[in-house]
């Protein structure tokens, strides 16, 4: 079948007609300049790409895959030339700094390009995917020395980077990481120690890779607070090549064209990032930045099960659909008709709520209000969670209801869409599974400060909404959501495993409110495009077989309450 198409103006009409994207970066120094003009030539360019560049790589991806060979992978064929057109064409860069080789364009272009990249080609995606998440860790923890070794190349993709945190007895736990860190006499270390899940950890595009690395020195604590963050790059600023191995790469279900990597480093030189124990800390910087795109890979693997379903859907006849005299197409059966739009659903309004994410993370970064980028930096955490697990989840289950609409033919290898459902399964996993990420927005989000701020968030995004059928909903699944929680952080608070136990059903519920957020935000300004219908169709799917969870789930939830104990 036809190799995936990023449809730009779709991506266009939700950042400048629903979410006025240009109104806010004039309040933003850096961005001052950047107007919806600007923003729409950026997308278009990226989206020619991606369709004429990437995209045609994916199926050879899958089918031959990365090797492996006495320590050296080489990636599929057409990925090197690929990437060296990626980073010479300056995308890597586009929301870098330009004192560091950048473009400095808003994070929400990086968002698109990414979500876009995803939908093309998820293999070649994880090569680039840590780049900016890298960048901002070393700019905010790096010494100088690191940054005027390193940053730069990172900051462009010149040189790729990866993020080394699991071993064989440390994966979601990463207090049991025991890789070794021995502090020599000129300030650096000799780290030694085995990882094993590294994306990209070895591969022949990039001249360079800069491992980011989480390692304990000798008398640290043990537990999370003992780590700390290294940076070992495979070759060294003199051209030697560092004591980092590729012991071999994974066997996989799906994602055939990334290699992922077992890596021993035997005293490998690096040079901590941050401070002695402060691994975790600098880490994380990286780790939010690689949910977000992991958010936006579930939206882009989403879309291209979609668009697969959908064409197929419009040539295949089969059976007569309610009131036709003859065989129909399928996509004029109400049950096939249904699975298209809610894929369709989730992408509208689920870009709604990644890109006004990305929109945040520049007002957080550069906003003249304080107040206002504290405001920026809680919408980030509150929703990350949410998108990262909600996102992905659809990403997979969508992409097997896709595979639905092709019959039979959609389980043989020849349609394409099999490849979805396999490489979007293991985005429910990396960078902290979908249960930790409930966990993350009950525990450690709502349950801190016993739901104050939470419900102090909904509250306000009820508010300003209009008058719309949608709307209405949105705020109705909002206050919903409001009134179970305090209910709920009182039970919690008596039952030490309850909240371990409803994380995911509380994560869901709130992921539908947000998506009937999103989806009113869309409606309130559809029929200002030329083509409402194409918006409306999703919205009304949104409303009967999207929204209808919340409740479900909020009832699950309260079932388990001690009110409601028989």
């Amino acid at each position: 079948m036809a190799d995936y198409q990023p449809i730009t103006a779709e991506r266009t009409f939700i950042l400048e007609n629903v979410l006025g994207a240009s109104s806010q970066w004039q309040q933003l120094a850096p961005f001052a300049d950047i107007d919806a003009a600007l923003a729409t030539q950026v997308l278009g360019e990226a989206g020619k790409f991606v369709a004429q560049v990437i995209a045609p790589l994916n199926r050879v991806g899958d089918e031959v895959g990365a090797q492996w060979r006495k320590g050296a992978v080489t990636m599929p064929p057409g990925f090197a030339d690929a990437y060296r057109q990626f980073w010479q064409g300056g995308w890597p860069a586009l929301a870098a700094d330009p004192a560091h080789g950048g473009q400095g364009l808003p994070a929400v272009l990086e968002a698109q390009l990414y979500e876009m990249l995803s939908g093309a080609n998820h293999g070649f995606t994880m090569a680039p995917g840590l780049l900016h998440g890298a960048y901002d860790c070393l700019r905010h923890h790096g010494s100088e020395w690191l940054k005027a070794q390193y940053l730069e190349k990172i900051a462009t993709g010149e040189w790729l980077a990866t993020m080394c945190l699991t071993e064989p007895q440390a994966g979601s736990d990463l207090g049991l990481v025991s890789t070794r860190a021995l502090p020599q006499a000129d300030g650096s270390h000799l780290i030694s120690g085995s990882k094993i899940f590294i994306s990209s950890g070895e591969n022949d595009l990039a001249d360079n890779i800069v491992h980011l690395v989480l390692a304990r020195e000798p008398g640290a604590p043990a537990g999370p607070k003992g780590l700390s963050l290294f940076l070992v790059p495979k070759f060294y600023p003199d051209g030697t090549r560092s004591a980092v191995t590729c012991e071999g790469i994974e066997e996989k279900m799906g994602l055939h064209a990334s290699p992922t990597c077992a890596m021993r480093f035997d005293n490998a030189r690096g040079w901590i990032v941050g401070a002695p124990g402060g691994g975790l800390a600098a880490m994380f910087v990286m780790m939010n930045a690689a949910r977000l795109h992991v958010a936006l890979q579930g939206l882009g693997l989403l879309d291209a099960a979609w668009q697969k379903a959908d064409a197929y859907a419009r040539e295949r006849r089969q059976m007569r659909a309610p009131g036709a005299s003859a065989a129909s197409l399928l996509i004029e059966h109400p049950a096939m008709r249904r699975i298209l739009d809610t894929q369709r659903a989730w992408i509208d309004a689920g870009r709604v709520l990644a890109y006004q994410t990305a929109l945040e993370l520049d007002i957080a970064r550069h906003h003249p209000d304080a107040a206002r980028r504290a405001q920026a930096e809680h919408w980030c955490a509150l929703t990350t969670p949410v998108m990262k697990a909600a996102f992905t989840h659809q990403a997979f289950h969508g992409a097997s209801d896709c595979l639905q609409v092709f019959g039979g033919h959609g389980y043989v290898r020849e349609s394409g869409i099999e490849q979805h459902v396999r490489d979007a399964r293991v985005t429910m996993i990396y960078e902290g599974t979908n249960e930790i990420q409930a966990i993350d927005l009950l525990v450690r989000k709502v349950l801190a400060d016993g739901g104050q701020n939470w419900c102090t968030w909904l509250e306000e995004l009820a508010q300003p909404l209009g008058k719309t059928a949608l709307a209405a909903l949105a705020r109705t699944h909002l206050q919903a959501l409001r009134a179970l929680t305090p209910e709920l952080v009182a039970a919690c608070h008596a039952d030490a495993a309850l909240p371990y136990e409803v994380a995911d059903d509380y994560l869901r519920a709130a992921a539908v409110a947000l998506l009937c957020w999103a989806g009113s935000r869309i409606e309130a300004t559809a029929d200002s495009c030329g083509e409402p219908a194409r918006w409306h169709a999703p919205l009304q799917a949104l409303q009967r077989w999207i929204a209808p969870e919340l409740p479900m789930r909020c009832a699950i939830i309260s079932h388990r309450l001690p009110a409601a104990a028989p």
